[in-house]
């Protein structure tokens, strides 16, 4: 009988450590899928500190891999091969996470599989069945902001990316700026629940521009100087204030978002005719104002939307295992001398016209 590939994935790239299980019969099933988050950790600073992250990770990712595969039932001897965030990403997250499942690997006699943690998100979708190649791909997550073709594993071509910060980064600076605190997109969305978003005309960078890049720089500084002008004349924000800013964020954002990937559906359409879905991927992925605006566009172009659920959105393990799965299965292993890669495009840079 065959019981199918079984893979162990460890992500590690940013600020949650992650140890999934993954197996591919009779469909994809995650086994485990432990996290480990450092929100109390980064908290007090506004952000992510890498070597506050390299020292958590290094902490838990023992006990993480133990309970996986405990909550899996399963015994090293039992996996496939052990699959590991290798980059992008923060260099001390990343060595740790590579360096253990490395070490798993050598011990057990295990193939060892390195994944770009973008691709990750981009094949997370495919945990889900019937989601086939090629698809265009939203990747909207804090550190990146990019539409990409997806016609096949280690097969993506870039349509647009930020050509500042990324969208994600726009919602931490923004909800720093509103004291919202961090993460700052589930803080953003949160306070943007009893806002006006009309209130306050913010920009949306590139909208209707041709192309597909994008940029928040702009939108950054305008909620910057719209809160500094009101504080100036009337003191600090009140809290109907806040809510009104933030909604107006969440919806210029949004707004952006949405415009870019409708202008990358008509290039789609004409170099991938076979396909027929539209997928959103990454942590911003998550918000439910952007997905409601992404599936009401697939629908108007005929594509169906597909978003992985929101905590296969943010960063796990389980994309890892899975990215890692879908390259054993054509052959794509890995070295144990195989770096990690602070930076690490999905398609060395090349952007389509």
């Amino acid at each position: 009988m065959d019981n199918g590939l079984l893979v162990l994935g460890i992500e590690t790239s940013c600020d949650e450590t992650a140890v999934a299980i993954v197996g591919d019969r009779p469909q994809p099933l995650i086994r485990a899928n432990l996290i480990r988050s450092q929100l109390a950790e980064h908290a007090p600073y506004g952000g992510v500190v890498p070597e506050i992250a390299a020292r958590a990770h290094l902490d838990q990712i023992d006990d993480l891999i133990r309970r996986a595969l405990a909550a899996a039932e399963t015994r090293i001897e039992q996996l496939h091969a052990i699959a590991a965030a290798a980059g992008p990403g923060l260099i001390g997250g990343l060595i740790v996470g590579s360096m253990a499942a490395k070490g798993l690997a050598w011990a057990a006699a295990k193939p060892f599989i390195a994944v770009n943690h973008l691709e990750a998100h981009a094949l997370a979708a495919r945990l889900a069945p019937g989601v086939e190649f090629p698809y265009l791909l939203l990747l909207v997550s804090g550190g990146h902001t990019q539409l990409l073709a997806c016609a096949g594993v280690g097969r993506h071509r870039q349509l647009g990316t930020s050509r500042d910060d990324a969208a994600g980064e726009a919602f931490d600076k923004s909800a720093k700026l509103l004291g919202l605190g961090f993460p700052g997109g589930p803080a953003i969305e949160r306070a943007a629940e009893n806002g006006n978003a009309r209130r306050f005309a913010l920009p949306r960078p590139l909208k209707g521009r041709p192309g597909c890049d994008f940029s928040f720089s702009g939108l950054k500084t305008a909620v910057r100087q719209i809160a500094a002008d009101m504080d100036a004349r009337a003191g600090p924000l009140g809290p109907q204030d806040v809510a009104d800013l933030a909604a107006s964020v969440e919806l210029a954002i949004c707004d952006t978002l949405v415009d870019r990937t409708a202008k990358s559906i008509a290039w789609f359409r004409r170099h991938y005719p076979a396909g027929t879905s539209l997928v959103a991927a990454g942590g911003v992925a998550a918000n439910r104002r952007l997905r409601h605006r992404l599936a009401a566009l697939a629908d108007d172009c005929g594509l169906a939307f597909v978003a992985p659920p929101p905590d296969l959105c943010t960063d796990n393990g389980a994309m890892i295992a899975w990215a890692g799965l879908e390259r054993l299965r054509l052959g794509l292993v890995d070295g144990l001398d195989a770096p990690v890669r602070p930076r690490w495009p999905l398609d060395g840079g090349a952007t389509a016209p």
